[in-house]
């Protein structure tokens, strides 16, 4: 018996009995469309945390300020006032894995423009942030550096304020008020989404830092040089734990912690904590995967139950194909074509069904997803391998019987 004479057998087969083939074929597509799923479901998340690290920028270490113990109480994170100005340009200068330093201070405030106000991040900083951060301008020019010495009344805003303040109008030039200060914005930062925390980096006005220090935040009780955190980009090709050990050696050094006690800042690798979460995320679709995978095996025992039944429905058929010159191997065939057949067309039917189940998460769900060929490659390849797998034991009991019993089967 040739391919074609096998499939169009096995096609009869199917066909012969709707029902039975359907609910065999029903284990198979949902087993397919569920790995489909999965595997969508975990791609989006790691695709989501890799847009996450190019729109935090590579290389990046963040420095900010620790807990303070009152009266034997230690207070919450970001409590401690440790961290200067000259302990960021000290970093930059002084630990050579560091490629830049940028000092930051922050906070919440409203700006006005015209009749509209927004409530936004206020951050006093430097060029030096956009850089570690690898934050572009969309549109015109960075501060220049009379304007970071002098405290000038100059701005970049984020995408988001833009759209918040102006509209469609180009914010160029043009006046915003903050805290009651006017500042000309000078330049539009390029669309950078939301950060791992769900934040928005695009709602946010970026001041120099002397002018948030001396204009907007005022002389706060003769610590003016205080800062909230730093940003630190680590150069290509070097080790971050090396650069992380000696920026800790450094800044305990500066701020005299005893050997031993704990230093009043915390430093967090936020490079390591991204890559943390995507091999989170790659194990969580694993394990996804793996669970769905069940429902194909589930479907596969279905598939051998089925056919184990028609070989026994159909065994005076097959003796009497074996008398007229069938071999075994015909009969192998032509069972095992059945049980490739009722897996491949379950798994078209999954794939589809995986398709609309992965439209439906995304567009109803709000999940980021994301469907490859690879992902349906491998479910409908593994379908196809649970058909034979599952089909060749009643394919080849079925090769294996003696004309003459077969043919005395009632």
């Amino acid at each position: 018996m040739n391919l074609q004479a096998a499939l169009r057998s096995a096609w009869r087969a199917l066909v012969a009995n709707p029902l039975r083939s359907l609910l065999t074929m029903l284990g198979i597509i949902m087993g397919v469309a569920a790995v489909i799923a999965m595997i969508a479901i975990g791609q989006g998340a790691t695709d989501r945390v890799h847009q996450q690290m190019k729109t935090l920028g590579s290389n990046v270490i963040l420095v900010h300020p620790g807990s303070v113990n009152t009266g034997g109480v230690r207070q919450g994170a970001q409590t401690g006032q440790a961290l200067t100005e000259a302990d960021a340009w000290a970093i930059a200068q002084e630990v050579p894995e560091v490629q830049v330093a940028a000092p930051n201070s922050r906070t919440m405030s409203q700006v006005v423009h015209g009749g509209v106000n927004w409530n936004t991040v206020l951050f006093g900083t430097g060029n030096a942030h956009l850089e570690v951060m690898d934050w572009p301008l969309s549109a015109g020019r960075l501060f220049e550096a009379t304007e970071m010495q002098g405290a000038a009344k100059v701005a970049l805003i984020g995408e988001t304020i833009a759209r918040e303040l102006f509209g469609d109008q180009d914010p160029l030039d043009q006046v915003i008020r903050v805290r009651s200060v006017p500042m000309t914005v000078v330049g539009v930062l390029e669309r950078k989404g939301q950060n791992m925390w769900g934040n928005d980096q695009d709602d946010v006005v970026m001041v120099p830092l002397s002018t948030f220090r001396s204009r907007l935040q005022g002389n706060a009780g003769g610590r003016l040089q205080r800062i909230n955190s730093i940003l630190i980009k680590v150069r290509d090709g070097h080790d971050m734990k090396v650069a992380e050990e000696n920026i800790r050696d450094l800044l305990r050094q500066r701020l005299r912690v005893q050997p031993g006690a704990d230093g009043p800042f915390r430093i967090r690798n936020l490079t390591e904590m991204l890559q943390a979460r995507e091999e989170s995320s790659r194990t969580m679709t694993l394990l996804l995967s793996a669970v769905a995978g069940v429902s194909l095996l589930v479907g596969g025992v279905g598939i051998m139950n089925i056919m184990l039944v028609s070989v026994t429905e159909r065994t005076r058929e097959i003796g009497l194909r074996m008398a007229v010159g069938a071999r075994g191997r015909d009969i192998l065939t032509q069972f095992l074509m059945e049980a490739i057949t009722l897996s491949l067309i379950g798994g078209l039917a999954g794939v589809a069904l995986g398709a609309i189940a992965t439209w439906a998460l995304g567009h109803f769900a709000g999940w980021q997803v994301s469907m490859t060929l690879e992902s349906i490659a491998l479910a409908a390849g593994f379908s196809a391998s649970v058909g034979v797998f599952f089909g060749f034991y009643p394919a080849r009991r079925a090769s294996r019987l003696l004309p003459i019993q077969a043919l005395r089967h009632e």
